[in-house]
């Protein structure tokens, strides 16, 4: 049987690590960023070619999902 004090948690491995460098922060911020957009543009492409049966079933309304598919990708 394992000890589980031997094996950190993954939130715990997360708050004792290193810094990282400066670039390393700024890098990893910036793919975070990117792939937010990415999923965010998608789901917007996804969302304006629904049915209006589709719409219905997830409580929307034709005029709500063409407002939101026509936002740009960095809009929140």
């Amino acid at each position: 049987m394992t000890n589980v004090t031997e094996h950190p948690t993954h939130l715990s491995y997360l708050t004792n690590r290193a810094a990282l460098p400066m670039i390393a922060e700024v890098a990893i911020g910036f793919a975070v960023l990117a792939t937010k957009w990415s999923v965010r543009r998608r789901s917007r492409r996804q969302l304006s070619r629904l049915t209006q049966q589709q719409l219905r079933d997830i409580g929307l309304q034709r005029e709500d999902a063409m407002r939101e598919g026509t936002l740009p990708f960095w809009r929140p």
